[in-house]
């Protein structure tokens, strides 16, 4: 269900600049708006801008009708959302359009009863600590450009990791809601359908001890989100998914994680660029992040 009442997805345009405009991203915008992520050089494809859409809310901004600028919310639970997708193109940079965009999802998300977070770069963290977003923990993206031999991994004994199938959804909702903070079923099984070979079911003793799951990207295939009970799980799911998965593949990993940090960069990961969970007028996010060891991405959470 769209928490977005369609009747104010018209946008009000107090605060920007003479000439431009603002209203809800529509179906036949992807065109411009895969144009400005590309210019951006970020990863996505018309599946990730539909995920915004069909569950949450895009907005762009418009000088006539060319879409200048976009920003995202992902609402998660009725008790948060994320705010992503922050993009200006290079001509109308330096205008206030990003900040205008930030202030309006953080106020429409906090009137709606949600709390905002994002992942921010060192750059953005900057300009998010001035609208009162603090931060809750670290990470980095860690990127994989080249093949690699299977890894190398004895999975524990008692571990077993299959295929996704029908009826393990329930679990999986279940276990990913008390992990990440939020049910977020409709988003999890489009990514299953994205990615199939990642879509991965780790149990012990008959019970689901984590999951895997990622997408297709425009530069690089994302691995996550991946939740498990601990590190040998972790790697357990991890191993079975990059044996069929081909580079670049990007893993966005909680700094918090060293162990499975260190395999991968045995594996030839290398760290990209740190990435700042934060989270508007609270210092701790809704994760349990002992059990979170890869992000399903920034734009996602």
């Amino acid at each position: 269900m769209d928490p977005f009442e369609k009747s104010t997805h018209e946008i009000p345009a107090a605060g920007l600049p003479e000439g431009l405009s603002a209203r809800a991203l529509r179906r036949n915008d992807l065109d411009q708006a895969i144009l400005l992520s590309q210019e951006a050089g970020w990863n996505q494809l018309p599946a990730d801008w539909e995920i915004f859409m069909e569950l949450g809310l895009a907005i762009a901004v418009l000088d006539g009708d060319r879409i200048v600028a976009t920003a995202a919310m992902l609402p998660y639970g009725g008790r948060f959302a994320w705010i992503s997708m922050v993009l200006v193109t290079a001509a109308y940079r330096r205008r206030g359009l990003a900040s205008w965009l930030l202030r309006y999802c953080v106020a429409r998300l906090v009137h709606d009863g949600l709390v905002p977070v994002l992942d921010a770069t060192p750059a953005g963290r900057e300009v998010y600590l001035r609208l009162g977003f603090r931060d809750a923990w670290a990470m980095h993206r860690l990127v994989l450009e080249r093949r690699h031999d299977r890894p190398s991994f004895d999975c524990p004994h008692d571990v077993a990791v299959r295929p996704l199938t029908h009826s393990d959804w329930p679990a999986i909702v279940a276990y990913d809601g008390a992990v990440f903070g939020a049910e977020r079923e409709r988003l999890l099984r489009g990514l299953a359908r994205r990615l199939p070979h990642a879509a991965l079911v780790a149990e012990r003793a008959g019970r689901m001890s984590g999951f895997l799951l990622g997408r297709d990207g425009r530069r690089m295939t994302q691995i996550g989100p991946l939740c498990a009970d601990d590190v040998a799980v972790a790697r357990a799911l991890l191993a079975h998914a990059l044996a069929d998965l081909a580079p670049p593949l990007a893993v966005d990993l909680p700094d918090r994680h060293h162990a499975l940090g260190a395999w991968l960069s045995e594996l030839g990961f290398r760290a990209e660029r740190p990435l700042t969970r934060m989270v508007h007028q609270r210092p701790a996010a809704f994760d349990d992040t002992a059990r979170l060891f890869a992000v399903a991405g920034p734009e996602l959470g």
